[in-house]
């Protein structure tokens, strides 16, 4: 929308475009200036980084049907609307967004491009809540939207951020417990992952083009629905939350390195410290984060012409620097992201330690994520002291003048953003 055509619905004036395609104002109907105007309000939209997956402190999210979803017990249907995940430690409640007045978390942990536009039931593994958009008008009819939070695109029709962890940790297990000559159910690989086993080139592409389309239409229904026409929406890529390596207490373990076959105690140290995954399988998984990033700001330049003013683009790729799962010895309680954690069933009570346990024990274990994904889908997300540390990012971007910001964590534990 022009700033010509915001300012004069600022003002309480109705635009109409002529035959001769020239805009003229006339005094709105109805217009009262005396009339209260609506609270102001931040919206967050999205997936499992924005709504606050490994944050906890989860609320009750309200499904199709209009009923508000609480927890509903570790073994219930994975698309149960609570299993959104929607964090009162989430970045957008932690931010300090001067003149907001109200937040709204809408966004779903596994949310895809798809389900903007459309009930995230209607796909394979969605949940069972309404399109993100018709939750945004249903706000905007109460509120005026000035400011949202939005991350798509490490979720979609080609790949997902969770498949992915899944792929590196997986195979860095079964090296750990299986020698080349034992049998292990469903024979997995145990080799390091690569980038191809985590996105292609191809899929990148899809996935873009998925987010560019899905972005539009948020940028689209806010001209349609937002109260004075005045908002910045804020678009953030991803953090990884491994390092690029891995501090060297967790290099090798009772004289065995992750190069050669079964070594337990190493692969029992590192997932008590919450990385489970190949040294050589670091490289791919930056190469991945690297690639989510280039889709946001892909899609971003596609679309700044179209709503200038509105698209901010929030680099927060560094916003964990140092501070990563295993990055430093004491992992993973001085970390910023959540470490990897398994139950075994669905019991409520993390499985803290593999040490001792026998290949059948460790797989009975993994197994329990597939059959119930909400005991291990906190893994690998911020936790809450990371998405304290995405909140500033995100007061930064709020505030900007720029259409592009990075986020970083300096060495001292600052952070800057510009």
């Amino acid at each position: 929308m022009s700033l010509l055509k915001r300012s004069l619905l600022a003002a309480g004036v109705a635009v109409v475009l002529t035959t001769g395609g020239v805009l003229t104002a006339i005094a709105a109907p109805g217009d009262d200036s005396g009339a209260a105007a609506l609270p102001t309000a931040a919206v967050a939209l999205g997936d499992s980084f924005i709504s606050g997956e490994g944050g906890g402190d989860y609320q009750p999210v309200t499904d199709l049907n209009g009923a508000p979803q609480g927890f509903p017990g570790w073994d219930a249907p994975n698309n149960n609307a609570f299993f959104c995940h929607r964090s009162a430690k989430a970045s957008l409640h932690q931010a300090n967004l001067a003149g907001i007045q109200d937040r709204f978390n809408l966004a779903c942990s596994g949310g895809q491009p798809h389900d903007m536009a459309n009930p995230s039931a209607n796909r394979e593994k969605g949940r069972t809540v309404t399109a993100q958009l018709d939750q945004v008008r249903t706000v905007a009819q109460t509120h005026d939207i000035d400011l949202v939070l939005v991350g798509l695109g490490s979720n979609n029709s080609s790949f997902t951020f969770g498949d992915a962890a899944s792929v590196c940790a997986n195979r860095f297990i079964a090296d750990a417990w299986v020698g080349w000559w034992e049998f292990w159910a469903g024979d997995p690989p145990q080799e390091p992952c690569t980038i191809t086993d985590l996105a292609t080139d191809a899929e990148l592409a899809a996935a873009t083009a998925e987010t560019t389309d899905a972005l539009r239409g948020l940028l689209t229904t806010l001209d349609q629905v937002d109260a004075d026409g005045q908002h910045r929406v804020v678009f953030q890529d991803y953090t990884n939350p491994l390092p690029p390596d891995y501090a060297p207490t967790y290099h090798e373990e009772d004289g065995r390195a992750d190069d050669r076959d079964k070594f337990r105690a190493l692969g029992a140290e590192r997932y008590a410290a919450g990385c489970p995954a190949h040294r050589a399988s670091m490289g791919a998984g930056h190469l991945f984060s690297q690639g989510l990033g280039t889709l946001v700001q892909s899609s971003h330049a596609a679309l700044a012409a179209e709503f200038p003013g509105d698209l901010v683009y929030l680099n927060v790729q560094h916003a964990f620097d140092g501070v990563r799962l295993c990055e430093q010895d004491g992992s993973p309680d001085n970390a910023l992201a959540s470490p990897i954690r398994l139950q075994d069933g669905p019991t409520g009570v993390p499985v803290t330690s593999l040490a001792g346990k026998d290949k059948i024990a460790v797989q009975r274990i993994a197994q329990t994520c597939v059959d119930h994904f909400q005991t291990c889908q906190e893994s690998w997300h911020p936790n809450a002291n990371g998405y304290a540390v995405l909140g500033q990012c995100l007061a930064g971007a709020a505030t900007t003048a720029n259409q592009a910001v990075t986020c970083a964590r300096q060495p001292d534990g600052s952070i800057t953003v510009g």
